[in-house]
């Protein structure tokens, strides 16, 4: 690679090709490095992606179980949620953690920040958190959460991951995080 801060590829024209509240998708007539022409398309989220793991006094967390319609699977995930260019990424995941669980946290602190999801196809970029000193409240999910709550030890959802019950990649990124710190 010549420069690894200038682009090898050459963009032609961009269009998008498809909007919503959420995201959109664009597509570009490219060169690519090898100077072949092509398309290439990316999905633009409009928000950042947020995670929360809570974790109490006794070293518990909790884990939001739902149905994700793009996978058709069930999914035990950390409470996470999307931050509009409007809202600082902390509010955003305590009023996540507040919606998902009830949970109230005192302290949030951030884990992991800047991640990118999922590279080739998507900008979407993620902060991840640890909420502690929680107090629990009535959880508030959105009319598209159908959630499931679960509270167990940290170190039961991290094994989770490890024995592949776990895939949401936010997740996955966090938990793996905590193992590793705790190491």
């Amino acid at each position: 690679m010549k420069n690894p801060d200038i682009s090898p590829w050459t963009t032609h024209r961009t269009r998008i090709v498809y909007d919503n509240p959420w995201l959109s998708v664009s597509e570009s007539d490219v060169t690519n490095p090898g100077g072949g022409k092509g398309i290439y398309g990316v999905v633009h989220y409009k928000t950042r992606a947020i995670g929360v793991v809570p974790i109490d006094d006794e070293g518990n967390t909790w884990l939001v179980g739902q149905y994700r319609y793009a996978m058709s699977t069930f999914e035990w995930e950390i409470p996470e949620g999307g931050c509009p260019p409007d809202e600082e990424p902390i509010d955003a995941a305590l009023r996540e953690l507040k919606e998902e669980t009830g949970l109230i946290a005192a302290k949030c602190d951030v884990l992991l920040d800047n991640l990118a999801l999922s590279n080739s196809v998507t900008d979407e970029r993620c902060t991840i958190f640890i909420a502690t000193e929680l107090t629990p409240g009535e959880a508030s999910p959105e009319e598209s959460e159908e959630l499931s709550i679960r509270k167990l030890p940290l170190s039961k959802a991290i094994e989770m991951v490890h024995k592949g019950a776990i895939t949401d990649s936010v997740s996955v990124m966090a938990l793996l995080k905590l193992d590793a710190d705790r190491k």
